[in-house]
């Protein structure tokens, strides 16, 4: 290894049960720059990053760290070589506070009567030094169940920080980060390559990975396509590249021709106070109302009401002109609901299960004999078709979910809610994490569904998918509905004079 690399991956090889995740994959890092890793979901990258991190051994292939080769078979290991890394799925202590996450494992202590313990004022102060640095405006005492979906990134993000780390692996960091939160985390990341921090930064916003980045390697299912300098690539040269194909259109053509209005929402306000107030709005069938805002708009808690999921003080929902109550999602179902949520680990997936019993889940009464017993070959048959459709790369349908990319599991989510043939889905950030290809293939779904006289409820913190996707985008601000924009007419300006104009 040259002297100028901190890190060389040298051919790193991982197979799973039916899977070859990485085959011979290279990779070489320099200190003090951005180095961006591209591919679709399912091409290696994050198998690479966390067999560098030390959850996965590879098969073959040596890691070699300062000019040293280095076995790191744990995450402390990985730590204590210098290496950190914030993963794609947020995993915190929800019941525990922000600096406790952050300095877990290793917490300040004192003596007390000769007894150690805890040194809570340290480690507040630490933490509050910490943040400040960073300049991220979180109380270090917050319990991290408070914290929003973007707050708790940051808090990731502050605890890669605090290990002083040589090299910080960053897994779609900015996935529910806003404009603002995405120039702050550059600034940050700016800052570590001046003191020589490595950065390896791994994205589906390709904008994002021509701003930050210095170097881009693309893998392609499994393998290693090339590294090249930022300045020999675009958006179009990158996504070539990524698929193996070219993508004319990042949006299908949309033919749906919006209908009667199938659902009335009128003044819907929540029990909680500082949550959203008198939202009014209707849902045409063939429809997609798209939803916008930023974040802490409390677009998420709106539609989680609408399903059944949230309590509210007042307000009337109807649906086909009938009015109707929705006390938990079982009820939403019945009435012809569907919901995608935002965080898919959380509140998607069931990680131990199945691929078949994770799509099948929603929609096991129509499988069932007697009332009781699940029909083995209807449902598998079922399954296998719903896998087909929406082309979710899978060993097989009997592989546990949590063993497949991110997308992929996106993508199973989405076939477990279209089992149930709804007449509405509620889509609440339906491409995060995943690729252009699969967004394409997300959309293209959503096209049909709309053309069969399904209507869609999608919520986007991705300005060009708002916009490209929607007939008719509602923009909320700090709880309340601050406009309508017709989608031919949409801009990302208009969008955010809207998005802002209570705040």
């Amino acid at each position: 290894m040259t002297q100028e690399h901190i890190l060389e991956m040298q051919n790193i090889s991982k197979s799973f049960p039916g899977v070859q995740a990485l085959d011979n994959v290279t990779l070489k890092l320099k200190p003090g720059t951005v180095h961006a890793l591209v591919g679709e979901n399912g091409a290696g990258k994050s198998t690479l990053m966390k067999c560098l991190f030390g959850l996965y051994t590879p098969d073959k292939g040596h890691i070699i760290l300062d000019g040293k080769t280095v076995e790191l078979k744990t995450a402390k290991d990985a730590i204590e070589n210098g290496i950190s890394m914030i993963h794609q799925e947020l995993q915190p202590i929800p019941h525990r506070s922000v600096m406790e996450n952050i300095w877990l494992g290793r917490f300040p202590t004192k003596k007390i009567i000769g007894i150690p313990a805890v040194d809570h004022k340290k480690m507040y102060k630490d933490t509050k030094t910490l943040m400040e640095e960073l300049k991220i405006d979180i109380n270090p005492t917050t319990l991290v169940s408070k914290l929003s979906v973007s707050q708790i990134q940051a808090v990731e993000i502050a605890k890669a920080v605090s290990y002083k780390s040589k090299i910080i692996i960053m897994d779609e960091p900015t996935s529910s980060l806003t404009e603002n939160e995405v120039e702050n985390l550059f600034r940050i990341i700016k800052d570590l390559k001046a003191h020589g921090v490595a950065i390896i930064y791994i994205s589906h916003k390709i904008e994002e990975i021509l701003e930050i980045s210095d170097e881009v390697t693309i893998m392609r299912d499994g393998k290693k396509i090339g590294t090249w300098p930022v300045q020999e690539l675009t958006i179009d040269t990158i996504i070539t590249k990524m698929v193996g194909r070219e993508l004319t259109h990042r949006f299908p053509p949309r033919k749906n021709i919006p209908g009667e209005t199938i659902m009335k929402v009128e003044n819907l306000t929540s029990i909680n106070p500082r949550s959203f107030k008198n939202v009014t709005f209707d849902l045409k069938r063939g429809e997609v109302l798209g939803i916008g805002g930023l974040v802490g708009a409390q677009r998420t808690e709106l539609v989680e009401a609408i399903f059944g999921i949230r309590n509210i003080s007042k307000g009337k929902i109807y649906i086909k002109d009938k009015e109707v109550t929705i006390n938990h999602p079982f009820d939403a179902k019945q009435k012809g609901l569907a919901l995608l949520t935002e965080d898919r680990r959380s509140t998607g997936i069931f990680p131990m299960l199945s691929v078949e019993e994770n799509v099948l889940i929603a929609a096991l009464h129509k499988y069932l004999k007697l009332n009781f017993i699940v029909d083995k070959k209807t449902s598998s048959t079922a399954v296998k078709a719903a896998v087909k459709k929406l082309q979710i790369k899978t060993p097989s349908i009997k592989t546990q979910i949590q063993y497949l990319s991110g997308g992929n599991q996106q993508k199973a989510i989405f076939s477990r809610w279209l089992l149930t043939e709804p007449e509405i889905l509620i889509l609440d950030e339906p491409t995060r994490g995943i690729d252009v290809g699969a967004k394409y293939e997300i959309y293209t779904i959503i096209t049909d569904l709309t053309r069969q006289g399904k209507s869609i409820i999608m919520i986007s913190s991705e300005m060009p998918e708002l916009i490209g996707m929607s007939d008719r985008i509602m923009v909320m601000c700090e709880g309340k509905v601050s406009g309508f924009i017709d989608g031919k007419r949409a801009n990302q300006e208009t969008i955010m004079k809207y998005a802002t104009q209570f705040a």
